[in-house]
């Protein structure tokens, strides 16, 4: 009985120990939209698994972490969008963000990396805090409506990174939990939407 119980602990905290390295489970800070009929594979033409399942980005506005808007059209000014959804509550999330910093600094003009901070319009000041030191200068969306909000109830992990094309498809595989070699990784994820969309790979910017 009692290495039964030894057992269980060391269970509990192996199982604690992979989520706090990786990744955390997504506690949804949004209002889930209406609900519609499941949708199989079939019906929304889509193979699960893929990034496409979570669904798109075609129509949508966000508001951003300076309260500016964010809508298709900055979807579209770009071949490929890299979307990095995290939280103030996921340390996994935060420590991969100078990284994350430091790969969109060294992206040429056609492709963008934009963050999704989930419970960051719980705490707007702390976000913004967290972004500064990790170097972070481009655009983080708080909220927003249409397939925004459908994709943000749709995850399950933080973080979770997707690549998005100008028409607003997400492309390739969801990139679920932190990244040892989140260059190399995203790199690959990004150049595999261009080759899909027909346009040519970029490397990075030494």
């Amino acid at each position: 009985m009692k290495n039964g119980k030894i057992f269980s602990f060391f269970l509990v905290v192996l199982l604690l120990t992979g989520l706090l390295t990786t990744g955390c489970v997504k506690k949804n800070a949004y209002t889930p939209p209406p609900e519609q009929p499941p949708e199989t594979a079939d019906e929304a033409g889509t193979e699960p698994g893929t990034a496409a399942a979570l669904g798109s980005l075609r129509d949508f506005s966000a508001v951003t972490l300076d309260g500016e808007d964010f809508t298709v059209d900055d979807i579209a000014a770009k071949d490929v969008t890299v979307i990095n959804f995290w939280a103030l509550s996921c340390p996994p999330c935060i420590r991969e963000l100078p990284d994350i910093a430091a790969f969109a600094k060294a992206l040429p003009d056609n492709v963008q990396v934009v963050t999704v901070c989930l419970d960051g319009a719980w705490d707007e000041e702390a976000a913004k805090t967290v972004l500064s030191g990790a170097g972070f200068e481009g655009v983080t969306l708080l909220s927003g409506d249409g397939d925004f909000l459908s994709l943000c109830s749709s995850l399950m992990y933080t973080p979770t990174t997707v690549f998005v094309d100008s028409e607003g498809n997400l492309l390739g595989d969801a990139i679920i939990g932190a990244q040892e070699d989140l260059s190399g990784t995203f790199l690959s994820g990004v150049n595999a939407a261009l080759s899909e969309s027909g346009k040519a790979e970029i490397s990075l910017a030494e």
